[in-house]
């Protein structure tokens, strides 16, 4: 019998590397990242946020009106996002910091538009900004009646 001392005891050996089935497995690959959601199509999308009138009045007064300029923006860029027509935002609150009255009858105008492109009849017009003429309570009615023509095509209620 030869007394052999095995290459991995004997000391300034190199152990012997372990055999392929011993080794870890190599790391599965990472998944692909979702795919993004598609494109919207020019036009008719995205739809825009829903906002309660009732919120949109005590904040812009809240605010001293800081809101109700942060609120004609957003409602303005939704409305040019989802139709790809009207003002835009930049114009509408520009119009809104030097002349608010216009606003309120292009506003509902553009929202009766939209209503209109879609084969709806409209729940607003430019009409409706006369309601602001009256003290008060006038401005009421036309934000709510503004806001919720808004809230029915975001929330899906009326196909535009």
């Amino acid at each position: 019998m030869t007394d052999e001392t095995p290459a991995a005891e004997t000391p300034g050996a190199t152990p012997a590397p372990p055999p392929a089935s011993a080794q870890p497995p190599a790391p599965a690959p990472a998944p692909s990242p979702p795919a993004p959601p598609p494109a919207p199509s020019p036009g008719r999308a995205p739809l825009g946020k829903p906002r309660s009138a009732a919120a949109v009045i005590i904040f812009s007064i809240i605010t001293l009106g800081i809101y109700f300029l942060y609120w004609t923006y957003q409602v303005f860029r939704e409305l040019k996002e989802h139709t790809g027509q009207g003002i835009g935002p930049v114009i509408g609150l520009l119009i809104a910091i030097v002349f608010s009255p216009i606003n309120w009858f292009v506003l509902p105008s553009e929202i009766g538009n939209m209503y209109a492109a879609g084969g709806q009849d409209k729940p607003v017009s430019g009409a409706t900004g006369f309601w602001n003429f009256i003290p008060l309570v006038g401005a009421i009615i036309w934000f709510v009646k503004v806001q919720h023509a808004l809230n029915r095509v975001w929330e899906g209620e009326v196909a535009v």
